[in-house]
């Protein structure tokens, strides 16, 4: 039978990394730096911030169309916010603002929809009944609705490309500091 000296001694020995040299450094990471998370554990939805919700309910790009953006496919938000500098004609900003507004059109109900699963997600592990079912089937949602979402902002960048000369897409691309040419 174990006493209660030797059955202290026996968990200190196991249970505190300090016993151990090649711990040492690691245990004292561990409690001085917090979590990347610490704080968020108050938000409403875990997963989003309030900017993310935001976004997702305005229907912004949230950097989705990063693959079209940086591959010389302007965006529409931007070629507006630029349109003098771009010199737009009033035709090219007429054509501009409709796809701008298609695209509002569709991102806006779609991120509502992000938001809902997540909050429903959220809300599972809340009330401790998340299971690996309804999981599976909540992040499978969220995933399709996050690719077609992405894919409504990657649409309206190709839309806006055929809409502009090579000179204000090179323009375009030297205003928004990204620095290389053609392709």
């Amino acid at each position: 039978m174990m006493t209660a000296l030797t059955f202290v001694s026996f968990a200190l020995a196991l249970g505190a990394p300090q016993a151990c040299p090649l711990h040492q450094e690691d245990s004292a990471a561990a409690t001085a730096d917090k979590s990347p998370y610490a704080g968020q554990d108050g938000r409403e939805i875990k997963a989003l911030s309030e900017a993310d919700v935001r976004a997702y309910l305005d229907g912004t790009g949230m950097g989705m169309a990063k693959p079209a953006e940086l591959n010389q496919y302007p965006g529409p938000r931007h070629v507006l916010d630029g349109a003098e500098t771009l010199e737009l004609s009033q035709a090219q900003r007429v054509a501009i603002d409709a796809v701008y507004q298609r695209m509002k059109a569709a991102a806006m109900p779609l991120g509502r929809r992000v938001v809902e699963v997540e909050r429903r997600l959220d809300a599972l592990f809340a009330r401790r009944e998340a299971s690996v079912d309804a999981i599976g089937r909540l992040t499978r949602e969220a995933a399709d609705l996050q690719g077609r979402l992405r894919a409504v902002h990657l649409r309206a960048h190709v839309e806006v490309r055929h809409l502009l000369t090579a000179d204000q897409i090179v323009h375009y691309v030297s205003l928004r500091g990204y620095g290389h040419k053609g392709h």
